[in-house]
């Protein structure tokens, strides 16, 4: 289960993280290539279904309950045993006296996310199978939804193996009651009832119109905990960040508005349309920086931090897409366009979608939910603007399926429908298969299912080359007049993670790092604790000239922000010369300056993939006027090279018979190569 609590926790491990041998790599690499048909098989995700017989409990029931009694659930991991097999697991400890768990064998994050994903299958094949999937799923996603009391429309997020509620979970959740206020879990709620309501409409106008008044429910939920703040506004470091989030998170506000804009589209009230208009625009106000200042672009997912970005749950481009279809409003769509153009090049030439930006990359853990979520933005963002070259960078994006990531395997078998638990920063694989990541690898590989000619170029399944972000810690400078290395007992300051320790520098104090020379000029960006009222300032220099300085208390006041001061990337006024090489920081005055680390930009990063005889590579610019690079490309036949600006929009295409091609990047803008 992916909460706000768990950025520092990385995957939930019920069975060892192992890495593959060679052979076995080579072996799973043979296992999972791509099948005859589709690449959707949902043979796994059945495995972890369950049909259930819930006792009669107050403020639950489902559709025709009474009639049917069994309602549809979903186990919420899966371990592999010594000889392969797989078993069903929930979460927390098991007591195998009362068959209970301390979290539940059930949730409703995952019945939610499942239900997505038949009704899409459903919708896309005519598949009955699907569609009795899904019906029992929601049936069984409804019986969680509190139907009255003080919590109506709430939702309860864990369930027993034998449908008892588990209101209260162990580890504690928030909220606790896990029904007692908004949360992810009413969030992904939204997002099933609204896109099955639009599946079921026309088919099984009984069953939608249950759906509609439990969504109705939902809605009115969110309006009295949430929107009752909308146009309310709350101070994080100086920033001004909307109030009226779901659990102050766009993330999963996005899962929300993704539900309520298939509601909408499919006839929704004027009471759901203004939910949707107004959650959208809180998650569009959280657009922050650009194509050379931190967070490059993005829709940050988290209201109470200006340092954190997080690729599992980040659909928030997507919801802005949606949204923007669904009321006609393209008003919206500036922030998607930006996050898609400018920060996700960014993100995929950097290292992937992480877990964790925060800012650097200190959870560097990539899982099929982070994926999918840049998989589905991508494609919505494509949708929504006509505009090709999103929807291949979803195409590379999705590669990490096929062994296109740290760990050079692949995420997904299609012969079995069973997609590892992620891969740590370190290579290591979680052999696990959860409901999670099943769900979200389903969803990626049911999109790609319905565009054949991305799926082909998805099919890469290697890195051959990354030039990206550079970090240097500031431990490992040189230290100079007092500089002093600190260690703090916990890296997570409430806001942002540490990486590993910072150097306090006082006045006088510096810090020196050598530098490799490289072949291009590259942005600074010292990573410092920004403090209002404490002034400190560093003056940053590089053996080829001045780069400028960092104020360190140019920040605004705390607010509502969790911690005191912002862990912040500070871009320099100068670049570093590709000749660089020495970087050095100097303390000047004031109080003690604080520095984590130092990201280093190139002006042109790239990220190249190639698999079945082809290659893609992807060059992104931070430069302000246009670059060119080369690029060899691999493969056999003639090279497309399409040139994107800096709002994904078309500028040039051209195909070519050389190997050794000299292409234009526009500023902020993307170029892709293929062969």
């Amino acid at each position: 289960m992916k909460r706000r609590s768990l950025l520092l926790g990385g995957l939930a491990v019920t069975a060892p993280l192992l890495t593959p041998t060679p052979a076995e790599a080579a072996n799973t690499r043979r296992s999972t290539a791509t099948p005859e048909g589709p690449l959707t098989n949902l043979d796994h995700l059945d495995f972890l279904r369950q049909d259930v017989t819930p006792p009669d409990q107050q403020g639950h029931t489902t559709y025709r309950l009474a009639d049917t009694p069994e309602v549809g659930v979903l186990w919420t991991y899966a371990e592999p045993g010594p000889d392969g097999a797989f078993r069903r697991v929930g979460g927390g400890a098991y007591d195998p006296d009362t068959d209970t768990w301390g979290q539940g064998a059930y949730n409703a994050d995952d019945i939610s996310r499942a239900a997505v994903v038949y009704l899409r299958h459903w919708r896309q094949t005519g598949a009955a199978t699907s569609r009795n999937a899904a019906y029992q799923l929601l049936r069984g996603l409804t019986y969680l939804q509190t139907a009255d009391g003080p919590y109506a429309g709430n939702v309860v997020l864990w369930m027993q193996p034998d449908g008892t509620l588990n209101p209260s979970a162990e580890p504690k959740e928030l909220p606790d009651p896990s029904d007692s206020d908004a949360s992810y879990w009413l969030a992904r709620t939204i997002w099933a009832l609204g896109e099955g309501y639009a599946a079921f409409r026309d088919t099984d106008p009984d069953f939608a119109g249950f759906l509609r008044d439990r969504l109705d429910l939902a809605i009115a939920a969110v309006q009295r905990q949430v929107l009752v703040r909308h146009g309310q506004w709350q101070i994080i470091d100086g920033d001004r960040t909307p109030a009226w989030l779901i659990v102050d998170g766009a993330d999963a506000t996005a899962e929300a508005v993704l539900g309520l804009a298939a509601y909408v589209e499919a006839g929704g009230g004027a009471t759901a349309r203004r939910a949707l208009r107004q959650l959208a625009e809180g998650i569009a106000a959280l657009a922050d920086g650009g194509v050379r200042e931190w967070p490059f672009g993005s829709v940050r997912p988290w209201a109470l931090s200006r340092s954190v970005w997080h690729g599992w749950g980040a659909q928030m481009p997507a919801a802005l897409a949606r949204a923007a279809q669904a009321l006609d409003d393209r008003t919206l769509l500036g922030p998607a366009v930006t996050d898609s153009a400018v920060f996700t090049p960014w993100l995929l030439t950097s290292g992937g979608p992480d877990n964790g930006r925060l800012p650097t990359r200190t959870d560097r853990t990539q899982i099929a939910y982070g994926v999918d979520s840049r998989v589905q933005s991508l494609l919505a963002v494509a949708d929504a603007t006509g505009r090709s070259g999103f929807a291949q960078l979803a195409a590379l994006t999705a590669a990490w399926y096929f062994g296109a990531n740290p760990a050079r395997t692949p995420g997904y078998d299609p012969h079995t429908g069973r997609a590892i638990d992620g891969i740590n920063g370190d290579g290591q694989v979680n052999r696990n298969s959860g409901a999670e990541s099943t769900i979200h690898t389903l969803l990626s590989v049911l999109a790609l299912d319905a565009r054949p000619g991305l799926a082909a170029l998805a099919h890469h399944t290697e890195i051959v080359e990354r030039v990206g972000t550079v970090t240097l810690e500031a431990e490992d400078g040189s230290h100079q007049g007092g500089a002093t290395v600190v260690t703090p007992p916990s890296a997570w300051t409430g806001e942002s993670l540490i990486s590993g320790s910072y150097v306090d520098l006082p006045a006088g104090a510096g810090l020196r790092w050598q530098l490799p020379p490289a072949d291009q000029p590259r942005l600074v960006l010292p990573v410092v604790d920004l403090r209002p009222g404490a002034p400190a300032r560093t003056v940053w220099h590089s053996d080829a000239g001045p780069l400028g300085e960092v104020d360190h208390a140019r920040v605004g006041a705390q607010g509502n922000s969790p911690a005191p001061g912002a862990l912040l990337p500070v871009t320099l006024p100068r670049e570093l010369a590709a000749h660089a090489t020495e970087l050095t920081a100097q303390a000047t005055a004031g109080n003690r300056a604080t520095v984590d680390a130092v990201m280093l930009e190139p002006l042109v990063s790239r990220l190249t993939l190639a698999g079945d005889g082809h290659s893609t590579t992807l060059l992104r610019s931070a430069a302000r006027v246009s670059q060119t690079a080369q690029v060899t490309a691999g493969g056999t036949g003639p090279a497309t090279v399409e040139v994107y600006d800096a709002a994904g929009a078309l500028h040039s295409r051209h195909t070519s018979t050389a190997t050794q091609l000299r292409v234009t990047v526009l500023p902020g803008g993307f170029t892709l190569v293929r062969r």
